[in-house]
């Protein structure tokens, strides 16, 4: 390093393009893969007028939020009270930041489309913070929704229904939207009151096993956002420290899990895509779920690999 008495720091662990972990215990997570991709990962500040058919507000807490709204109708058009979009970005618990213009190109149309508020968690990142601080941060989230539930005098929110709360989560944000909804459905409805979490959405979830499935022996990724060498890596990264993919924080229907009769959940609706690396352990789960007796839908997208959505850029105003 130059200075006498110093050494090097050294990489100790590494995922391809994505993150280097230093001996000193740093993270180094600038982008090394190829750099036409790197784009996707630029911030998007927010904003207040009107682009992209939504508004962006940065609400500065712990966690930190990032709120996409509708832009408002025309005068003479009425709007009903919009539900809320609670997301948690993947990135297998280590990479992903939610101002980043993957998520925002995505999560700006839903807002637009459905309408919705959305409203974007930004999650601390193993390994530096393992599981289950992600757990943590996602149900503070909700305590942080549940406090501005309760101050309608908010501008923002005035338009908003928080008695229909969505918890919607992308790769490793879906294991978030199963972990948070069990942990808000422990608590009556008075705790949360005037706040409901009313559903969730589990977007190609990271779940897995530790012995390979049909569909990881089998398929062959098309994509650097997604190989089972980086799967397998950011989630030894992500777990508690001696975990296995065994785990219930990555595998929920397995026998370390609690039993899926006896946890309290919200309707689900699962993608899984056709293509997708651990598509058969995502579809393990429905099952199990469905022979739990959950409420849970699926949709299954043909011909599309692990977060298809997340790279389908079109031309933004912001």
């Amino acid at each position: 390093m130059g200075a006498e008495g110093t050494t090097a720091k050294r990489v100790v662990d590494e995922v391809s393009g994505w993150l280097r972990v230093f001996d000193d215990g740093s993270v180094d997570r600038t982008w090394t893969g190829p750099p036409e991709a790197l784009f996707l990962m630029e911030p998007v500040p927010a904003f207040d007028t009107p682009g992209d058919g939504v508004t962006l507000h940065d609400l500065p807490g712990d966690p930190s939020l990032r709120l996409y709204l509708p832009s408002p109708p025309s005068p003479e058009g009425r709007r009903e009270p919009l539900p809320v979009f609670l997301h948690f970005p993947g990135g297998g618990f280590c990479i992903s930041r939610s101002s980043w213009l993957m998520y925002y190109q995505f999560y700006a149309r839903l807002a637009a489309s459905v309408p919705a508020a959305v409203v974007s968690v930004e999650l601390p990142l193993a390994p530096e913070h393992r599981l289950p601080a992600a757990i943590d941060a996602g149900f503070a989230a909700l305590l942080r929704l549940r406090t501005l539930a309760r101050a309608p005098e908010a501008e923002l929110l005035r338009s908003v229904d928080f008695s229909r709360v969505f918890l919607i989560g992308d790769s490793s944000g879906g294991n978030l939207v199963h972990l948070v909804g069990a942990r808000a459905w422990e608590e009556e409805e008075a705790f949360w009151s005037p706040l409901k979490v009313a559903g969730g959405i589990l977007l190609q979830p990271g779940f897995v096993r530790s012995t390979r499935s049909r569909s990881e022996l089998e398929l062959r990724s098309d994509s650097v956002f997604f190989t089972l060498d980086m799967l397998d890596k950011l989630l030894a990264l992500g777990l508690p420290e001696g975990a296995t993919k065994d785990h219930p924080y990555t595998c929920p229907m397995g026998e370390a899990a609690p039993p899926l009769e006896k946890v309290r959940l919200p309707p689900f609706l699962v993608g899984v895509a056709d293509r997708d690396l651990i598509r058969d352990t995502n579809l393990e789960y429905c099952e199990a779920m469905k022979k739990a007796g959950k409420e849970v839908d699926v949709v299954i997208s043909e011909g599309v690999s692990h977060s298809f959505y997340l790279n389908k850029i079109r031309t933004c105003q912001h």
